[in-house]
């Protein structure tokens, strides 16, 4: 598969809430940073995130523009509480094996009533 088709399967198994085939996208050793968190190394960890994220939030991606360039895929999304952000995904044989995502972590947690860490 290439970047865009990798991150199109992301982008559904995300909107999915399904965390098995989110997590077989990434290669074992994958590194994950959302640069509003620590960088998470494993698919373990990573899916362990999402696990966290869907049973606190209720989240969809919207792409609003997919690009790729070698084995660089880049999407720009919304969703439907207006948050934006873009991601990065670098895929090799068919998986994501690194990922950084960027977005307002503030506005985030405002809009899904999550409390504020302090």
């Amino acid at each position: 598969m290439s970047p865009k088709d990798v991150v199109r399967a992301w982008i559904d198994a995300f909107n999915r809430a399904d965390l098995d085939a989110l997590a077989a996208l990434y290669a074992e050793d994958a590194v994950n940073h959302q640069v509003a968190y620590e960088p998470l190394e494993g698919r373990a960890a990573i899916r362990g995130l999402f696990e966290m994220e869907f049973a606190r939030a209720t989240m969809t991606c919207i792409p609003e523009n997919l690009f790729e360039d070698g084995e660089w895929a880049i999407l720009e999304w919304r969703d439907p509480l207006g948050l934006r952000g873009c991601g990065f995904f670098q895929v090799r044989n068919g998986a994501i094996v690194f990922q950084r995502g960027y977005f307002d972590r503030l506005s985030f947690f405002k809009q899904q009533g999550i409390p504020i860490e302090g």
